[in-house]
């Protein structure tokens, strides 16, 4: 049983939301009741019911955030810790900042390491809002390798294949890979097994990508960022994402990954329905740190920027309500369009769009509400509040569009 599942699920109650964002548009004022961990009723008229849970006036009820790309949080790195302690705690501190749905995601490392992960899975699948795992390699480009430990990538052995393989059974897992390093067969033989696979790290060409999305593959994991860019004769990984809907896209907007600009573009070619907000966070989320191991290296934050001693990005400081706000922001879209690309768009990439990333009858109860200033007010993760109060999540004073 998945903790979504929960037969403990509080009493039926109901939330008066002055706008809420139904997984398409932004409406409300709304009642919404929430019965055994689904959503039961939403209703835009009459009176709220005895015992309603008033939101501030100024509040929006959202889908729960989904972030697929998620390395720690809490102090934590998913690495060091590849236990249900420790994924606990990296959930805990992302859902914070409004992520109710989540996939651990462990870079490239041992095959023991992937082993560990494994035999926690089933006891981290009861984590509230753990959909499953995600794991970025061993199986990359060296050319493209980004902070991943080069002496770790390698083509997967039957040990590394059997690791991987049995995440088929963890929830909604990924897998990301350089289709250019592997038989193409082999990606047929995991989204067979029943995973999801995603290019990354990744120096392939326009054609070998879609003879992977041929084979089943369906992601690419952080647009832009250690991939074959887009040129004239070589439209590369990220022509290729581009290019084609039936990959979705996860992108990180920090502003230190990605420049604004090509995330408008991308956003033209793709649109919500196929771009995904992701983190790509590592363990300081959630935390005052400034520093931490990673492989034996020491990752500092500066500005918002993470870096390893050679200067290069190691994953990214970055909270999905953030990245909601920027997207807003920065690629001059609405509110909705990045609510979805938070919430109902990774909810269906991962096959969970008639649970999550909406807020309609029979939907799980994973919700977000937070206020004008893009600062979380409560989640709640299978109809379960995290009794949090209105403190801010975020450090600047942030208004919501109307």
């Amino acid at each position: 049983m998945n903790a979504m599942d929960d037969p403990f699920s509080p009493a039926p109650f109901t939330i008066a939301a002055p706008r809420l964002f139904d997984g398409t548009a932004l409406r409300g004022p709304a009642w919404v009741t929430i019965a055994s961990g689904h959503i039961a009723e939403v209703s835009f008229s009459g009176a709220a019911p005895a015992g309603t849970v008033a939101l501030p006036e100024d509040a929006i009820l959202a889908p729960g955030f989904i972030d697929i790309q998620v390395n720690g949080g809490g102090g934590v790195l998913l690495n060091d810790a590849p236990t249900e302690a420790g994924i606990r705690r990296i959930a805990a501190a992302h859902r914070r900042y409004g992520t109710t749905g989540l996939l651990p995601t462990l870079i490239t490392d041992r095959v023991d390491v992937m082993e560990a992960l494994a035999s926690s899975a089933p006891a981290a699948m009861q984590v509230p809002g753990v959909l499953g795992f995600h794991l970025e390699g061993p199986a990359l480009n060296k050319a493209r390798k980004g902070i991943h430990l080069e002496a770790e990538i390698r083509a997967p052995d039957a040990r590394d294949l059997a690791a991987i393989k049995s995440f088929a059974g963890c929830g909604r897992s990924l897998v990301t890979l350089a289709p250019e390093c592997l038989p193409p067969t082999l990606i047929g033989e995991l989204v067979d097994a029943g995973l999801r696979v995603a290019a990354g790290h990744s120096d392939a060409t326009a054609a070998q990508i879609a003879q992977a999305a041929d084979r089943g593959m369906t992601g690419v994991t952080h647009l832009f960022n250690a991939m074959s860019q887009l040129s004239a004769r070589a439209p590369g990984v990220v022509g290729a994402a581009l290019d084609d809907n039936r990959l979705f896209a996860g992108m990180i907007c920090d502003g230190l990954h990605v420049d604004p600009l090509s995330l408008r573009l991308a956003f033209r070619c793709k649109g919500p329905d196929r771009l995904m907000l992701v983190t790509d966070a590592m363990a300081l989320v959630g935390t005052e740190q400034r520093d931490f191991l990673l492989q034996g290296r020491r990752i500092t934050l500066d500005g918002g920027r993470l870096t390893g001693p050679d200067g290069t990005l190691a994953g990214a400081h970055l909270t999905m309500m953030d990245a909601v706000h920027n997207a807003v922001e920065w690629l001059g879209i609405d509110l909705s369009d990045a609510l979805a690309m938070a919430s109902r768009t990774p909810a269906m990439f991962l096959g969970l769009g008639r649970e999550l990333g909406a807020i309609g009858r029979g939907c799980r109860a994973d919700l977000v509400a937070f206020n004008s200033r893009f600062e979380v007010v409560e989640t709640w993760v299978g109809g379960h509040s995290s009794q949090r109060s209105s403190q801010a999540a975020a450090s600047q004073q942030r208004e919501v569009p109307s």
